[in-house]
């Protein structure tokens, strides 16, 4: 019996030993979990009713070799494709459709630019539409979506401006001294007598040109400013006339925006300078060009479908100086990809040589109800089985699952000077064993001699 004993506490040893040498192994693997050997005792009427209680024990068996899923230490790398999660949850795999978990980040785009491990296996996760808006459902394999951002014609400019209040008039007309009302000094983009103040904005064309639309401003009486407007010196409908779209601002006397108007006479067919809820619309703008002979003419460019709106609602005429607050346009030329990155929730963050950003996808992570019932098939992957249940799939910092962190990677959780002490117990504990089996051997000799 103490043979059979003996045997199972050196089998029990070794198991501990390859157990505590596999984690010492794995000390820098990447993602890498530790496991535990655990055991149990072994009685021969285990099973059996009536037992009685001077029973002697038939020795250890190995119960489990358990795994332990505590936090690795994330490690700076510097590779925006490295990611190492901060708590709970697993990356997806797609193994040829099946699909594996890891923990173990070092990820890098292929040649057709999908997130793949080292050996090909594609990162999970959900798509972004040409807006950037994550389209969250249906997991998909993601890729870096490299080509080049369509451009965008200008639609809306918001203008933050004040008009000063205290501003010498430039009326249009004036007395001639008998009491008739003559034309004043008509505007002249050129002559900075004729207006107060002009402001540029960059604006775009349907092919991403840029152009500079310039606004002038010219107090005409009291509280009521005229702006003229042109895009690159020329009438935004008529590209071989320099005469300007006017319009007419009114404001109260606490400075806000009582009253806009628009001239829209003598207009090219299908333009419009029109005003609505304080905002100039200006639809029909014609893109042009200037050739060699110096002749303006269309670029074959078009402007936005329903037209450039200004916005006023921001504009004010308080005593203080003319100037430009703030000012936002929407429209963008042509942009080529230039830097991602990839934030908290996994989503991968694209910025264009244009100065335009958006989404392109993001990261899914996996729980499992179960972990311990993960099954391990090496390269620090795992795949669900019946005890694990089946995978929660949601993106990272959703309910219980982690952050992702860029430019960093799990390393393993071995801690390497626990590893040791348990190579020492396991030897202690081979030795003892082996020492079982010497002694009966001894003690079965003397019985031999003794018959």
């Amino acid at each position: 019996m103490s043979f059979n004993i003996g045997l199972s506490g050196l089998y029990a040893a070794n198991k501990q030993l390859d157990v505590t040498g596999n984690n010492i192994a794995n000390v820098n693997t990447t993602g890498f979990k530790s496991s535990r050997a655990e055991f149990a005792d072994v009685y021969a009427g285990a099973n059996r009713l009536g037992v009685g209680k001077n029973q002697v024990g038939n020795g250890v068996r190995l119960a489990a070799v358990s795994q332990q899923f505590t936090q690795g230490d994330v490690n700076t790398t510097g590779n925006v494709l490295d990611m190492g999660i901060q708590g709970q949850g697993f990356f997806v795999l797609s193994d040829n459709g099946s699909k594996v978990y890891t923990r173990a980040g070092a990820f890098q785009a292929d040649k057709n630019n999908f997130v793949t491990t080292s050996d090909g296996l594609r990162l999970q996760g959900y798509a972004a539409d040409s807006s950037g808006k994550i389209q969250k459902g249906v997991l998909t394999d993601l890729q870096i979506d490299t080509s080049a951002l369509q451009p965008k014609a200008t639609s809306l400019i918001d203008q933050g401006i004040n008009l000063n209040s205290s501003s010498k008039d430039i009326p249009l007309e004036v007395d001639d001294g008998t009491g008739a009302m003559v034309p004043n000094l008509p505007f002249d983009p050129t002559d900075e007598t004729t207006y107060s103040k002009s402001f540029p904005t960059k604006v775009y064309d349907s092919q991403g040109n840029e152009h500079t639309m310039e606004q002038y401003y010219r107090k005409t009486g009291t509280n009521e400013w005229t702006s003229y407007t042109l895009i690159d010196g020329r009438n935004p409908f008529d590209p071989s006339s320099t005469a300007p779209l006017t319009g007419t601002i009114s404001f109260n006397s606490d400075g806000s925006v009582k009253s806009m108007a628009a001239d829209n006479t003598g207009h090219p067919a299908g333009s419009s300078f029109t005003v609505t809820n304080n905002t100039f619309t200006m639809t029909g703008w014609v893109p042009a060009v200037e050739d060699a002979a110096g002749n303006w003419a269309s670029n074959g460019a078009a402007g936005n479908a329903d037209g450039i709106k200004l916005s006023m609602n921001s504009t004010t005429s308080y005593n203080t100086e003319t100037a430009r607050m703030s000012q936002s346009q929407d429209g963008f030329a042509t942009g080529i990809l230039s830097s991602l990155s990839i934030d908290a929730t996994g989503v991968l963050f694209a910025s264009f040589s244009n100065g335009q950003s958006r989404a392109i996808g993001q990261v899914a992570l996996a729980s499992f109800a179960n972990e311990q019932g993960l099954q391990q098939i090496g390269g620090t992957r795992w795949t669900e089985t019946y005890n694990s249940g089946i995978p929660g799939i949601d993106a990272p910092k959703t309910g219980t699952l982690g952050s992702v962190e860029s430019n960093s990677l799990e390393g393993s959780n071995v801690n390497l000077t626990q590893e040791l002490v348990e190579l020492i117990k396991a030897q202690s504990n081979y030795q003892a064993n082996a020492k079982t089996i010497s002694t009966e051997s001894t003690i079965m000799q003397t019985v031999i001699q003794m018959a």
